[in-house]
């Protein structure tokens, strides 16, 4: 199953890129092996300043069609990192081919897109920066492969 991470905004050469840069290839070479990834990172970017509605319109053509749609939203569903590993793991196993994580702006996800989504997913009822959000998203993928493969992990 390839996994997409469809966000609003650039990220800059920092750390913040650096750690997903590295999350990104620990995902790919763990989950390589039991049908999880590549992980593909697209950013858009509202050059127009078209508000939530805008950067809806270029997260969707950023997404592979007949996706299933994830939507990090602070209103969806609060799991555990096993939790998360299984969730993934069912989608993988019903012949899900493509998965995409959509991350909005500052302001969020626009109305329409949280609606479109298959799953809605939340990091926790604390505001994250959309920056963050993107580091805590590709870090918990590559926990989720850990635990599928196996690996030890310290809350099991």
């Amino acid at each position: 199953m390839r996994v997409h991470l469809c966000a609003v905004g650039r990220l800059k050469t920092g750390p913040e890129r650096a750690l997903i840069d590295d999350y990104a290839r620990r995902f790919d070479r763990t989950g390589r092996s039991m049908g999880l990834g590549p992980l593909t990172i697209t950013e858009v970017e509202d050059r127009k300043g078209g508000g939530m509605a805008a950067e809806s319109a270029l997260l969707t053509r950023a997404v592979p069609s007949g996706a299933r749609l994830c939507a990090m939203d602070e209103r969806g569903a609060m799991l555990g990192s096993v939790e998360f590993a299984d969730k993934l793991a069912g989608w993988r196993d019903g012949g899900c081919q493509d998965l995409a994580f959509v991350v909005g702006g500052a302001d969020g996800l626009d109305p329409s897109v949280r609606e479109a989504a298959d799953f809605s997913l939340s990091l926790g009822k604390m505001v994250w920066p959309h920056m963050l959000a993107r580091v805590m998203l590709t870090e918990q993928l590559y926990r989720a492969a850990s635990i599928l493969a196996g690996a030890p992990y310290h809350r099991v």
